[in-house]
């Protein structure tokens, strides 16, 4: 790949990981630990990631098990997951507070599916923009004499096939988590 692509891959490549994190966060009726990734714990005036203070675990496909390794730690834990965007009640018997998940209904499930495809069309709109960008400094370099027309071309070309690969990767992306969603 030409040197003058490689920052533009970054950014790409910086874009796609960015929807699969975002899918992470996408509650699929299954316990998945990630959900839990941004939470801080107020712990000892610090805000703390809850997995520093705690043991995660999902015992059972719908539950997620949180284990604070200070006891006095629970109410804390249990405050930041309700101020959190989880959508959980926890429930806590002293030492273990736990997450069950609701089997999602139909209706929940079409929904997801359905935000999952606009986060997928907004990938896909900020790789065209990095495509674009791109573009524009290629136009640039075409007033510099020490580059040709068809290195210009050629870098289009080559950055349309970029644009197209991280496209089509998003789009499996998408049918993949869609898949995982509206399956019961």
């Amino acid at each position: 790949m030409d040197e003058r692509l490689k920052p533009f891959d970054g950014k790409m490549t910086k874009t796609l990981d960015n929807l699969n994190d975002e899918f992470t966060r996408i509650r699929a009726g299954r316990a998945n630990p990630h959900i839990l990734d941004r939470i801080t714990v107020d712990y000892y005036g610090t805000q703390t990631p809850l997995q520093q203070v705690a043991n995660v675990s999902v015992p059972e496909p719908r539950m997620i098990q949180i284990q604070p390794w200070e006891a006095s730690l629970v109410k804390a834990i249990e405050k930041a997951i309700l101020a959190s965007d989880v959508g959980i009640t926890p429930t806590n018997d002293g030492k273990v507070i736990r997450l069950v998940f609701p089997e999602l209904t139909e209706e929940r499930r079409k929904d997801l599916a359905k935000e999952i495809k606009k986060k997928g069309e907004a990938a896909k709109v900020a790789v065209r923009n990095i495509r674009r960008d791109a573009n524009d400094s290629f136009k640039k370099l075409s007033k510099s004499p020490d580059v040709s027309e068809d290195e210009i071309k050629e870098f289009e070309e080559e950055i349309q096939k970029l644009t197209d690969s991280y496209v089509k990767k998003i789009d499996d992306a998408v049918a993949s988590k869609s898949k995982e969603i509206l399956t019961v």
